[in-house]
């Protein structure tokens, strides 16, 4: 039996295999599109069975060559661009790829967790899974909107496990190819270290510079989770999949130049000792973004800790922290 993971090079879908691989399973079908060659470098240190392009993969679903095969699917794969304008690339790839894999898993008994987002919340000022709360601001928001109401359409007929996570800002190893949609937290690291400074918007809907928040959640934080689900078939549902405690950008860029700065042997700084050295410089706010920007998101995860999750999360200082130590590391 096989587990199926979409996505499978990319910084989700990678971490996922490589904790099924901790889990001693490599019984894995690693699925993706490697338009973007660089990649396969996600996937050089984990085990799998087989690769296969993601259209080779739809196919295969069709023609019923995995029938009783199938452990469980966990399906990450997805155009993350949130600025992408090909709606019929993005609705393909995001919304009618998932329905086609909701629509085999549920003919074929197999639990399916898939990636929802927490952008289906648009500009709004309340996180909880519930239809009034949600507006999204963008296509790619959109197509995520679409599948979760869907899929609510067909709940009362599921055969087997159907859970969505709603991720909100996940930051952590295996994002280096995501380019300028990687977390805040990569390239404050990089920005740091080739100009001595990180550089964070202007304020914007309210919030002064640097202080619109988000609920920044550690790749390891979303790997727990998803774990937790495959080991409790029993449970289903949409969850928010974050710390349920915003931060600001300020907040983040500290954790990171003071990482740096504690390996470099130099003391830490308060954020306004950051500010006044010129550590953190803030920018014009882009106008491109002006009406499609989240300035501040929280998740509400009384549903996820109702589900019987307990674990605590890391917060921003602990997790970029312990990722910035990471990067230096693979930096030598």
């Amino acid at each position: 039996m096989y587990y199926i993971v979409t996505g499978a090079a990319g910084f989700i879908g990678s971490n996922l295999v490589k904790a099924l691989n901790e889990r001693g399973e490599n019984n894995i079908i690693a699925v993706d599109n490697l338009k973007n060659a660089d990649k396969f470098r996600n996937l050089v240190d984990c085990d799998i069975a087989d690769y296969l392009d993601k259209e080779d993969f739809r196919q295969k679903i069709q023609e019923g060559f995995f029938d009783g095969l199938i452990k469980a699917v966990l399906h990450q794969g997805a155009c993350s661009d949130t600025m992408e304008t090909d709606g019929r690339y993005v609705m393909d790839n995001n919304y009618q790829y998932t329905l086609e894999l909701l629509n085999y898993c549920q003919s074929e008994e197999v639990p399916f967790l898939y990636a929802s987002s927490a952008s289906v919340y648009g500009a709004g000022s309340s996180f909880l899974e519930s239809r009034e709360c949600e507006a999204p601001l963008n296509v790619y928001a959109y197509s995520k909107f679409l599948f979760d109401q869907i899929m609510r359409r067909r709940w009362h007929k599921r055969s087997t496990q159907i859970v969505g996570l709603r991720y909100f800002n996940v930051y952590g190893p295996r994002e280096q190819h995501k380019g300028r949609m990687a977390s805040v937290a990569y390239h404050f690291f990089n920005q740091y270290r080739t100009e001595g400074r990180v550089k964070l918007f202007e304020g914007s809907d309210g919030y002064d510079n640097g202080c619109q928040l988000r609920d920044f959640v550690s790749i390891e934080d979303v790997v727990r989770v998803n774990m937790y689900f495959l080991d409790n078939p029993d449970i289903s549902g949409i969850y928010n999949l974050g710390t349920g405690q915003a931060q600001s950008f300020n907040d983040v860029a500290a954790a990171t130049i003071n990482t740096l700065r504690r390996a470099a042997g130099e003391p830490e700084l308060a954020l306004a000792g950051l500010q006044e050295q010129g550590l953190i410089e803030y920018i014009p706010f882009p106008d491109a973004l002006r009406g499609k920007y989240q300035s501040y998101t929280q998740a509400d995860i009384r549903a996820l800790r109702s589900s019987g999750y307990a674990a605590p999360f890391l917060s921003v200082e602990q997790g970029v922290g312990k990722y910035v130590e990471q990067m230096l590391k693979a930096a030598g």
